[in-house]
Protein backbone atom coordinates (compact mmCIF):
# COMPACT_ATOMS: atom_id res chain seq x y z
CA UNK A 1 0.00 0.00 0.00
CA UNK A 2 1.94 3.42 -1.16
CA UNK A 3 2.37 6.05 1.72
CA UNK A 4 -0.27 8.52 1.92
CA UNK A 5 1.48 12.05 0.90
CA UNK A 6 0.57 14.93 2.85
CA UNK A 7 1.60 18.64 2.44
CA UNK A 8 2.26 21.85 3.99
CA UNK A 9 4.63 25.02 4.10
CA UNK A 10 6.10 24.04 7.63
CA UNK A 11 5.78 20.50 8.93
CA UNK A 12 6.34 20.65 12.79
CA UNK A 13 7.71 17.30 14.66
CA UNK A 14 6.62 17.87 18.35
CA UNK A 15 3.76 19.01 20.00
CA UNK A 16 4.74 20.26 22.79
CA UNK A 17 4.49 23.91 23.86
CA UNK A 18 7.06 25.00 21.71
CA UNK A 19 5.67 22.70 18.49
CA UNK A 20 2.34 24.00 19.70
CA UNK A 21 3.10 27.56 20.13
CA UNK A 22 4.83 27.83 16.39
CA UNK A 23 2.13 26.16 14.77
CA UNK A 24 -0.22 28.76 16.62
CA UNK A 25 2.07 31.69 15.29
CA UNK A 26 2.32 30.27 11.77
CA UNK A 27 -1.50 29.48 11.38
CA UNK A 28 -1.99 33.37 12.41
CA UNK A 29 0.05 34.52 10.18
CA UNK A 30 -1.60 32.47 7.17
CA UNK A 31 0.60 29.70 7.14
CA UNK A 32 -0.11 26.01 6.09
CA UNK A 33 1.49 23.65 8.81
CA UNK A 34 1.58 20.05 9.52
CA UNK A 35 2.11 19.19 13.08
CA UNK A 36 3.58 15.61 14.40
CA UNK A 37 2.80 14.20 17.66
CA UNK A 38 4.29 10.95 18.71
CA UNK A 39 1.77 10.95 21.94
CA UNK A 40 -1.56 9.08 21.91
CA UNK A 41 -4.22 12.14 23.02
CA UNK A 42 -6.43 9.73 23.50
CA UNK A 43 -4.63 7.35 25.98
CA UNK A 44 -4.33 8.35 29.48
CA UNK A 45 -0.90 7.82 31.67
CA UNK A 46 0.96 7.04 34.41
CA UNK A 47 2.89 9.89 36.55
CA UNK A 48 3.98 12.38 33.90
CA UNK A 49 6.27 15.24 35.66
CA UNK A 50 6.47 17.57 32.05
CA UNK A 51 7.23 21.80 32.90
CA UNK A 52 4.73 23.44 34.52
CA UNK A 53 6.60 26.76 35.34
CA UNK A 54 5.55 29.79 33.22
CA UNK A 55 8.35 32.40 34.13
CA UNK A 56 7.07 36.25 33.75
CA UNK A 57 8.36 36.42 30.29
CA UNK A 58 6.23 33.31 29.85
CA UNK A 59 3.10 34.89 30.15
CA UNK A 60 4.22 37.40 27.74
CA UNK A 61 4.89 36.00 25.18
CA UNK A 62 1.62 33.60 26.00
CA UNK A 63 -0.10 36.94 25.63
CA UNK A 64 1.15 38.07 22.38
CA UNK A 65 0.36 34.97 20.79
CA UNK A 66 -3.72 35.67 22.45
CA UNK A 67 -3.32 32.79 24.94
CA UNK A 68 -3.01 33.89 28.23
CA UNK A 69 -6.80 34.65 28.28
CA UNK A 70 -7.38 31.00 27.31
CA UNK A 71 -5.34 29.32 30.08
CA UNK A 72 -5.53 31.97 33.38
CA UNK A 73 -7.91 30.05 34.63
CA UNK A 74 -6.05 27.29 35.05
CA UNK A 75 -2.98 28.78 36.20
CA UNK A 76 -1.72 29.42 39.56
CA UNK A 77 0.37 32.92 40.11
CA UNK A 78 3.61 32.83 42.34
CA UNK A 79 4.24 35.88 44.55
CA UNK A 80 7.55 34.86 46.00
CA UNK A 81 11.05 32.76 45.44
CA UNK A 82 12.46 31.96 48.95
CA UNK A 83 15.69 29.41 50.10
CA UNK A 84 16.14 28.14 53.24
CA UNK A 85 19.71 26.61 53.78
CA UNK A 86 20.89 24.78 57.18
CA UNK A 87 17.17 26.12 58.25
CA UNK A 88 17.53 29.26 58.08
CA UNK A 89 16.08 31.27 55.15
CA UNK A 90 18.62 33.05 53.05
CA UNK A 91 16.67 35.08 50.19
CA UNK A 92 13.08 35.89 50.12
CA UNK A 93 12.18 37.75 46.46
CA UNK A 94 8.72 39.39 46.07
CA UNK A 95 8.33 39.52 42.18
CA UNK A 96 6.33 42.12 42.58
CA UNK A 97 9.08 44.19 43.60
CA UNK A 98 10.73 44.02 39.65
CA UNK A 99 9.94 46.69 37.45
CA UNK A 100 8.57 44.79 34.70
CA UNK A 101 5.22 45.11 32.94
CA UNK A 102 4.95 41.09 33.73
CA UNK A 103 5.67 39.99 36.96
CA UNK A 104 4.57 37.04 38.08
CA UNK A 105 5.69 33.35 37.10
CA UNK A 106 2.83 30.62 37.39
CA UNK A 107 2.09 27.13 37.52
CA UNK A 108 0.45 26.05 34.50
CA UNK A 109 -0.51 22.05 33.67
CA UNK A 110 1.27 21.15 30.57
CA UNK A 111 -2.02 19.48 29.17
CA UNK A 112 -4.50 22.86 29.66
CA UNK A 113 -1.79 24.76 27.92
CA UNK A 114 -1.63 22.23 25.11
CA UNK A 115 -5.12 21.85 24.83
CA UNK A 116 -5.53 25.67 24.38
CA UNK A 117 -3.16 26.00 21.91
CA UNK A 118 -4.28 23.41 19.93
CA UNK A 119 -8.00 24.85 20.14
CA UNK A 120 -6.45 28.35 19.55
CA UNK A 121 -4.67 27.41 16.30
CA UNK A 122 -7.66 25.74 15.08
CA UNK A 123 -9.59 28.73 14.62
CA UNK A 124 -6.79 30.41 13.15
CA UNK A 125 -6.72 31.20 8.85
CA UNK A 126 -3.70 28.92 8.44
CA UNK A 127 -4.21 25.33 7.90
CA UNK A 128 -2.81 23.19 10.69
CA UNK A 129 -3.23 19.02 9.91
CA UNK A 130 -2.12 17.39 13.64
CA UNK A 131 -1.41 13.67 13.00
CA UNK A 132 -1.18 12.09 16.32
CA UNK A 133 -0.25 9.38 17.53
CA UNK A 134 2.64 10.06 14.71
CA UNK A 135 6.41 8.99 14.42
CA UNK A 136 9.09 10.81 12.75
CA UNK A 137 10.91 7.83 11.38
CA UNK A 138 12.87 9.82 8.29
CA UNK A 139 13.78 12.85 6.91
CA UNK A 140 13.00 12.82 3.18
CA UNK A 141 15.47 14.92 0.84
CA UNK A 142 16.28 15.98 -2.67
CA UNK A 143 20.29 16.87 -2.27
CA UNK A 144 21.59 17.95 0.51
CA UNK A 145 17.91 19.43 1.71
CA UNK A 146 15.24 18.09 3.80
CA UNK A 147 12.07 18.15 1.83
CA UNK A 148 9.54 16.63 4.77
CA UNK A 149 9.51 13.66 6.92
CA UNK A 150 8.27 10.03 6.90
CA UNK A 151 6.38 9.12 9.81
CA UNK A 152 4.49 6.38 11.20
CA UNK A 153 0.81 6.12 12.21
CA UNK A 154 -1.62 3.57 13.29
CA UNK A 155 -3.27 3.92 9.88
CA UNK A 156 -0.16 3.20 8.18
CA UNK A 157 2.83 5.67 7.13
CA UNK A 158 2.81 9.07 5.99
CA UNK A 159 5.38 11.56 3.86
CA UNK A 160 4.97 14.79 4.75
CA UNK A 161 6.57 17.39 2.20
CA UNK A 162 7.06 21.01 2.97
CA UNK A 163 9.33 23.62 2.47
CA UNK A 164 11.02 23.24 6.07
CA UNK A 165 10.72 20.76 8.88
CA UNK A 166 11.11 21.97 12.37
CA UNK A 167 12.18 19.38 14.92
CA UNK A 168 9.82 20.32 18.27
CA UNK A 169 10.83 17.03 19.91
CA UNK A 170 12.31 17.34 22.89
CA UNK A 171 15.95 16.72 24.26
CA UNK A 172 16.29 13.44 22.91
CA UNK A 173 15.45 14.68 19.45
CA UNK A 174 14.91 12.17 16.64
CA UNK A 175 14.93 15.37 13.65
CA UNK A 176 18.36 16.25 15.50
CA UNK A 177 19.51 12.97 14.99
CA UNK A 178 18.46 11.88 11.52
CA UNK A 179 19.61 15.61 10.50
CA UNK A 180 23.22 15.36 11.79
CA UNK A 181 22.67 18.55 13.52
CA UNK A 182 23.40 16.53 16.44
CA UNK A 183 26.61 14.94 15.31
CA UNK A 184 29.05 18.08 16.94
CA UNK A 185 26.41 18.57 19.81
CA UNK A 186 27.91 18.41 23.48
CA UNK A 187 26.59 16.84 25.97
CA UNK A 188 27.50 18.10 29.47
CA UNK A 189 26.22 15.36 32.21
CA UNK A 190 25.49 17.39 35.32
CA UNK A 191 26.44 15.96 39.23
CA UNK A 192 22.83 15.19 39.81
CA UNK A 193 19.31 13.78 38.94
CA UNK A 194 16.08 14.61 40.03
CA UNK A 195 13.06 12.61 41.48
CA UNK A 196 9.83 14.49 41.48
CA UNK A 197 7.24 13.77 43.02
CA UNK A 198 3.46 15.39 43.69
CA UNK A 199 2.72 15.20 47.63
CA UNK A 200 -0.38 17.36 49.33
CA UNK A 201 0.52 20.84 49.96
CA UNK A 202 1.47 21.86 53.85
CA UNK A 203 -1.92 23.64 55.19
CA UNK A 204 1.26 26.02 56.86
CA UNK A 205 3.20 26.68 53.95
CA UNK A 206 2.03 29.88 51.60
CA UNK A 207 0.64 28.83 48.57
CA UNK A 208 2.16 31.35 46.57
CA UNK A 209 6.16 30.32 46.66
CA UNK A 210 8.76 28.63 45.19
CA UNK A 211 11.03 27.22 47.83
CA UNK A 212 14.39 25.67 47.77
CA UNK A 213 15.63 23.85 50.40
CA UNK A 214 19.37 23.27 51.05
CA UNK A 215 21.14 20.61 53.77
CA UNK A 216 24.75 20.29 53.26
CA UNK A 217 25.29 18.87 49.28
CA UNK A 218 21.66 17.99 49.23
CA UNK A 219 18.54 20.02 48.31
CA UNK A 220 15.14 19.88 46.44
CA UNK A 221 12.72 22.20 45.14
CA UNK A 222 8.94 22.81 45.98
CA UNK A 223 6.86 24.27 43.71
CA UNK A 224 2.99 24.88 44.22
CA UNK A 225 0.91 23.11 41.70
CA UNK A 226 -2.29 24.26 40.66
CA UNK A 227 -4.45 21.22 41.38
CA UNK A 228 -3.44 22.63 44.95
CA UNK A 229 -0.51 19.63 45.62
CA UNK A 230 2.95 20.59 45.51
CA UNK A 231 5.93 19.24 43.35
CA UNK A 232 8.48 18.07 44.62
CA UNK A 233 11.85 17.64 43.14
CA UNK A 234 14.67 16.12 44.95
CA UNK A 235 18.26 15.85 43.90
CA UNK A 236 20.19 12.87 43.93
CA UNK A 237 23.82 12.20 43.20
CA UNK A 238 23.90 10.78 39.35
CA UNK A 239 23.23 7.60 39.38
CA UNK A 240 21.22 7.27 42.78
CA UNK A 241 18.57 6.45 42.34
CA UNK A 242 19.27 2.71 42.01
CA UNK A 243 20.85 2.93 45.59
CA UNK A 244 18.35 4.86 46.88
CA UNK A 245 15.40 2.32 45.79
CA UNK A 246 17.26 -0.11 47.57
CA UNK A 247 17.38 1.39 50.87
CA UNK A 248 13.28 1.26 50.40
CA UNK A 249 10.56 4.14 50.18
CA UNK A 250 10.81 5.45 53.85
CA UNK A 251 14.33 6.10 52.93
CA UNK A 252 13.08 8.48 50.53
CA UNK A 253 10.69 10.15 53.12
CA UNK A 254 13.36 10.75 55.22
CA UNK A 255 15.52 12.58 53.02
CA UNK A 256 12.03 14.83 52.36
CA UNK A 257 11.60 15.16 55.86
CA UNK A 258 15.28 16.02 56.60
CA UNK A 259 15.37 18.93 53.67
CA UNK A 260 11.82 20.04 54.80
CA UNK A 261 10.39 18.44 58.22
CA UNK A 262 6.52 20.34 57.49
CA UNK A 263 6.44 17.57 53.94
CA UNK A 264 7.12 14.52 56.73
CA UNK A 265 3.08 14.01 57.11
CA UNK A 266 2.41 14.28 53.47
CA UNK A 267 5.30 11.83 52.29
CA UNK A 268 3.91 9.20 54.56
CA UNK A 269 0.36 9.79 53.06
CA UNK A 270 0.91 10.62 49.94
CA UNK A 271 3.69 8.62 48.58
CA UNK A 272 2.49 4.93 47.87
CA UNK A 273 5.55 3.67 45.87
CA UNK A 274 7.81 4.49 43.44
CA UNK A 275 5.56 4.67 40.98
CA UNK A 276 4.35 8.04 42.35
CA UNK A 277 7.39 8.84 41.26
CA UNK A 278 9.87 9.51 38.08
CA UNK A 279 13.56 10.27 37.44
CA UNK A 280 14.82 13.03 35.37
CA UNK A 281 18.10 12.79 34.35
CA UNK A 282 20.38 16.14 34.32
CA UNK A 283 22.31 17.31 31.57
CA UNK A 284 22.57 20.43 29.03
CA UNK A 285 23.42 20.08 25.55
CA UNK A 286 24.66 22.50 23.46
CA UNK A 287 24.34 22.04 19.53
CA UNK A 288 26.77 24.84 17.54
CA UNK A 289 24.41 24.72 14.77
CA UNK A 290 20.59 24.75 14.92
CA UNK A 291 19.55 24.84 10.87
CA UNK A 292 20.37 22.58 7.97
CA UNK A 293 18.78 23.16 4.46
CA UNK A 294 15.29 22.26 5.25
CA UNK A 295 15.32 21.29 8.89
CA UNK A 296 16.08 23.64 12.19
CA UNK A 297 15.59 22.63 15.73
CA UNK A 298 13.57 24.69 18.29
CA UNK A 299 13.55 24.13 21.99
CA UNK A 300 15.26 21.44 23.89
CA UNK A 301 15.80 19.50 20.77
CA UNK A 302 18.68 22.69 19.88
CA UNK A 303 19.25 23.84 23.56
CA UNK A 304 18.55 21.43 26.45
CA UNK A 305 18.61 23.10 29.89
CA UNK A 306 18.48 21.70 33.78
CA UNK A 307 14.81 22.34 35.48
CA UNK A 308 16.63 24.53 37.62
CA UNK A 309 14.47 27.81 37.47
CA UNK A 310 12.24 26.12 34.75
CA UNK A 311 13.66 27.70 31.89
CA UNK A 312 12.90 24.46 29.38
CA UNK A 313 8.92 25.60 28.43
CA UNK A 314 10.04 29.56 28.12
CA UNK A 315 12.79 29.25 25.88
CA UNK A 316 10.93 27.10 24.01
CA UNK A 317 8.12 29.91 23.75
CA UNK A 318 10.74 32.05 22.84
CA UNK A 319 12.37 30.32 20.13
CA UNK A 320 8.28 30.19 18.35
CA UNK A 321 7.85 33.88 19.05
CA UNK A 322 10.89 34.68 17.03
CA UNK A 323 11.23 32.47 14.38
CA UNK A 324 7.48 32.15 13.48
CA UNK A 325 8.10 35.74 12.03
CA UNK A 326 11.27 35.06 10.33
CA UNK A 327 9.80 31.78 8.47
CA UNK A 328 6.68 34.14 7.44
CA UNK A 329 8.83 36.80 5.32
CA UNK A 330 10.98 34.09 4.04
CA UNK A 331 8.14 31.75 3.11
CA UNK A 332 6.52 35.10 0.98
CA UNK A 333 9.46 35.06 -0.97
CA UNK A 334 7.89 32.28 -3.52
CA UNK A 335 10.70 30.70 -5.72
CA UNK A 336 14.00 31.97 -3.59
CA UNK A 337 12.12 30.91 -0.36
CA UNK A 338 14.40 27.94 0.19
CA UNK A 339 17.96 30.36 0.09
CA UNK A 340 15.65 32.57 2.53
CA UNK A 341 14.20 30.28 4.79
CA UNK A 342 18.16 29.27 5.25
CA UNK A 343 19.03 32.59 6.49
CA UNK A 344 15.43 33.21 8.19
CA UNK A 345 17.34 29.95 10.60
CA UNK A 346 20.21 31.26 10.91
CA UNK A 347 18.78 34.88 12.12
CA UNK A 348 16.86 33.06 14.56
CA UNK A 349 19.87 31.30 16.16
CA UNK A 350 21.75 34.32 16.41
CA UNK A 351 18.97 36.09 17.96
CA UNK A 352 18.17 33.23 20.46
CA UNK A 353 20.94 32.30 21.12
CA UNK A 354 22.72 34.96 23.90
CA UNK A 355 19.54 34.69 25.74
CA UNK A 356 20.49 30.08 26.04
CA UNK A 357 23.60 30.80 26.93
CA UNK A 358 23.15 33.11 30.19
CA UNK A 359 20.20 30.92 30.90
CA UNK A 360 22.63 27.90 30.84
CA UNK A 361 25.50 29.86 32.66
CA UNK A 362 22.96 30.51 35.64
CA UNK A 363 21.81 27.54 35.67
CA UNK A 364 25.18 25.92 36.18
CA UNK A 365 26.32 28.69 38.86
CA UNK A 366 22.94 27.46 40.74
CA UNK A 367 24.01 23.70 40.31
CA UNK A 368 27.72 24.53 41.38
CA UNK A 369 26.07 26.48 44.22
CA UNK A 370 23.48 24.12 45.40
CA UNK A 371 25.72 21.16 45.68
CA UNK A 372 28.58 22.92 48.05
CA UNK A 373 29.00 20.56 50.94
CA UNK A 374 31.55 21.44 52.91
CA UNK A 375 31.26 24.06 56.22
CA UNK A 376 33.03 26.84 54.52
CA UNK A 377 31.69 26.60 51.05
CA UNK A 378 28.17 26.31 52.78
CA UNK A 379 28.72 29.31 54.67
CA UNK A 380 30.29 31.17 51.85
CA UNK A 381 27.08 30.00 49.86
CA UNK A 382 24.67 31.21 52.32
CA UNK A 383 26.67 34.93 52.69
CA UNK A 384 26.02 34.68 48.53
CA UNK A 385 22.27 34.89 48.96
CA UNK A 386 22.02 37.18 51.79
CA UNK A 387 24.18 40.12 49.90
CA UNK A 388 21.66 39.17 46.69
CA UNK A 389 18.54 39.74 48.82
CA UNK A 390 19.76 42.76 50.40
CA UNK A 391 20.44 44.13 46.95
CA UNK A 392 17.42 44.94 44.52
CA UNK A 393 20.19 46.00 41.85
CA UNK A 394 21.60 42.55 42.32
CA UNK A 395 18.62 40.73 42.69
CA UNK A 396 17.22 41.97 39.29
CA UNK A 397 21.05 41.06 37.96
CA UNK A 398 20.79 37.82 38.60
CA UNK A 399 17.42 36.75 38.17
CA UNK A 400 16.59 38.98 34.99
CA UNK A 401 17.78 36.39 32.90
CA UNK A 402 15.94 33.50 33.85
CA UNK A 403 12.34 35.61 34.61
CA UNK A 404 12.21 38.83 32.46
CA UNK A 405 14.57 37.94 29.76
CA UNK A 406 12.60 39.43 27.10
CA UNK A 407 11.56 42.57 29.18
CA UNK A 408 12.76 46.01 29.96
CA UNK A 409 12.69 47.58 33.48
CA UNK A 410 10.94 50.71 34.12
CA UNK A 411 7.47 49.95 33.23
CA UNK A 412 5.20 49.00 35.78
CA UNK A 413 1.90 49.31 34.17
CA UNK A 414 -0.05 46.10 35.32
CA UNK A 415 -1.90 44.83 32.04
CA UNK A 416 -5.33 43.14 32.30
CA UNK A 417 -3.72 39.88 31.78
CA UNK A 418 -1.30 39.90 34.64
CA UNK A 419 -4.22 40.29 37.49
CA UNK A 420 -4.58 36.63 39.16
CA UNK A 421 -5.19 34.16 37.41
CA UNK A 422 -7.01 32.08 40.39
Amino acid sequence: MPDETVEAEVCVVGGGPGGRALALALARLGRSVVLLERRDPGRGAGPVFRGESVSPDGVRLLDGLGAWEQVRGAAHRVDRLEIEDAGRRVLDVRFADFPYRYRHPVELPQPALLSALAELTARQPGPCTVLAPATAVALLGAGPAVTGVRAVTPHGTVRVRAALTVGADGRHSTVRRLSGLGERARRTLLERDVVWLKLPHPADWDRRAYRVRIAGGSHALFLPCADGRVRVGLNVPKGGLRQLRAQGLDALRRRLAALAPEVADAAREGLRGWSDTALLDIFTTEVPRWSAPGVVLLGDAAHTLSPVLGQGVNHALADAAELAPLLDRALAEGRGAGRALGAACETYQRLREPAVARSRALQLRQERLFTLAGPGAAVLRRALYRTVGASPALRRRVLAPAYFPGQRPGDRHRPAAETSPV
